[in-house]
């Protein structure tokens, strides 16, 4: 990644939120003189590259101009060094040992619930409600995109968040699919899996038009 980008990710990851005078000032400290229309011009792109959110309004408490923050997305997260897949790794292991093959089915199904209620989509239009799950889709890393399809609707995710453990773990595929199930509100049918050597995990809605 491009050094002035790498620098406000973590500028981003230490402050936890920060605005355009914020990271030039501490751009200013890692790298010299910055101006804040060249911060501005690196956010867009962070932003396009779901690594930053869009800004937030923020009032002062003291007298002055509202300023903007802006945070890391939960995607940005995976470019910093990090223990979760070998953890995820075990916990999976471990529950595998001690558990029959439907209890763990049962507990991820729980995980996948627990995520669909998160994103807190509300019963809209399908192709709304798609637009929405696309969005929490690609912010928690899976950047996700749909097109039409004869008969109804095509969902791709062209990457796995925890790819590193899904070979070994299938039941993480069986998690996806009831994920993207509960954020659509209808159970598609998967058509391509990037575990089986596809460049996407793609998921077929039929019909979606008579889904509320």
């Amino acid at each position: 990644m491009q050094e002035t980008r790498q620098y406000i990710l973590e500028i981003l990851r230490e402050r936890g939120e920060a605005t355009v005078d914020d990271i030039v000032r501490d751009l200013q400290s890692k790298r010299g003189a910055i101006t804040a229309v060249t911060v501005r011009h690196h956010l867009n792109i962070l932003q396009k590259d779901a690594l930053v959110t869009s800004p937030q309004l923020k009032r002062r408490a003291r007298p002055g101009r509202p300023q903007h923050t802006y945070t890391l997305t939960e995607k940005a997260k995976l470019h910093f060094p990090n223990n979760y897949q070998r953890l995820a790794s075990s916990l999976l292991e471990e529950l595998r040992k001690r558990l029959p093959p439907d209890g763990v089915n049962v507990i991820l199904e729980g995980v996948a619930l627990k995520m669909a209620d998160q994103a807190s989509i509300p019963d809209a239009p399908f192709e709304e409600r798609l637009r929405m799950a696309v969005t929490y889709l690609t912010n928690s890393g899976y950047e996700a995109y749909w097109e039409a399809s004869d008969g109804g609707y095509l969902l791709h995710t062209s990457n796995c968040p925890y790819h590193q453990v899904a070979n070994d773990n299938p039941q993480l595929c069986e998690m996806d699919m009831r994920l993207v199930a509960s954020l659509l509100g209808t159970v598609p049918r998967r058509v391509e899996r990037r575990t089986d050597g596809d460049h996407h995990c793609s998921y077929l809605i039929v019909n979606a038009a008579g889904v509320p």
